[in-house]
C-alpha cells in the first residue's frame, strides 16, 4: 500500500497558510477602516512618534474622513497638519490649515496652526539640491516667501503672546534677508540691460521695506550706479551721503 506524500503535504498546507496570512493594500485599507476610533488615533500616535509620517497620514486620513466629529476630530486634524509637513505634501498641509480655521477660528491651538502655515510655506520655496551644493538662487520666486511672511506677521497680531511668536520673528528676519536678496537679483537683472531707472527702484524698494536687513549697503551702492549713468548728480550725492554716513568703509565713499 503506497504511503501519502507527507512532505507534498505539508508544504501545501504551508502555502496556504501563508496565503491566508497575506493581506493585499485594499484589504489593508478595508482593516484600517474597520477599526474604531481610539485604536486608529492609537496607530496613528504611534506613527508619529516612531517618525513614520506616511503612515500617519493615511491612518489619520481614514480616522478623519470615518469619525469628522469624532472625540479626537480637532487633534487629529492638527496632526495631519504636522505630518503633511513632515513628508513635504504642500497642498494637503495647507488645505487641512485653512480648513482648520475656518471652522476653528478661536480654538485655543488656533496660534500653532498658524504657525504651521508660515512653516509650511517657507518649506515649500526650498530647494534641496540647491542648499546641497551651496547654489543661491536668489532671483527665484518668492511669493511662497512673502505668503510665509503674512502668515508669521497674522500670528504676531491675533497671538502676541504665543510661545511660537520668538521663533516666528526670526523666520521673518530670515524672509526679509532673503526678499532684499530678491530685490538685488532683479535689479542687477535689470542693469545689465541697461535699465537704470527699474533697478533705482529696485534699490529703494529695499531702503523702504528691509532697512533692517545686511543688504542697504549694496541697495545704496547700486542706487548711485544709476543715477550716475542717468545723469541724475543731486540724487546721487544725496544718496552718496547716506552712504558715507552709515558705510564709510564703501569703495564709493573714496
Amino acid at each position: 500500500m503506497q504511503q501519502p506524500r507527507l512532505t507534498h503535504v505539508f508544504l501545501l498546507t504551508a502555502v496556504l497558510g501563508l496565503s491566508a496570512c497575506s493581506t493585499s493594500p485594499e484589504e489593508e485599507d478595508i482593516e484600517l477602516a474597520n477599526q474604531g476610533p481610539q485604536a486608529l488615533y492609537a496607530k496613528a500616535k504611534e506613527n508619529l512618534e516612531n517618525g513614520n509620517f506616511n503612515g500617519a497620514t493615511q491612518t489619520l486620513s481614514a480616522l478623519d474622513s470615518k469619525y469628522p466629529f469624532g472625540p479626537f476630530s480637532d487633534q487629529v486634524q492638527l496632526d495631519l497638519i504636522y505630518a503633511y509637513y513632515k513628508t513635504k505634501d504642500v497642498d494637503k498641509a495647507l488645505a487641512t490649515i485653512d480648513r482648520f480655521l475656518r471652522l476653528n477660528p478661536n480654538h485655543a491651538n488656533a496660534d500653532y496652526v498658524h504657525y504651521m502655515r508660515g512653516l509650511v510655506n517657507m518649506d515649500a520655496e526650498a530647494n534641496l539640491f540647491q542648499d546641497l551644493v551651496g547654489i543661491d538662487r536668489a532671483d527665484r520666486d518668492p511669493s511662497k516667501s512673502r505668503q510665509a511672511f503674512k502668515d508669521f506677521r497674522t500670528l504676531l497680531e491675533k497671538h502676541p503672546d504665543s510661545k511660537y511668536v520668538a521663533d516666528a520673528k526670526q523666520r521673518m528676519l530670515h524672509i526679509k534677508d532673503r526678499l532684499a536678496r530678491y530685490e538685488l537679483a532683479i535689479a542687477s537683472y535689470y542693469m545689465k540691460r541697461q535699465a537704470y531707472v527699474a533697478a533705482a527702484n529696485r534699490g529703494k524698494y529695499v531702503l523702504e521695506y528691509f532697512p533692517d536687513t545686511p543688504h542697504v549697503q549694496s541697495a545704496l551702492e547700486l542706487m548711485i550706479e544709476c543715477y550716475e549713468q542717468l545723469g541724475l548728480e543731486e540724487l546721487k550725492q544725496n544718496t552718496l551721503k547716506v552712504l558715507k554716513l552709515n558705510y564709510p568703509e564703501s569703495d564709493l565713499v573714496g
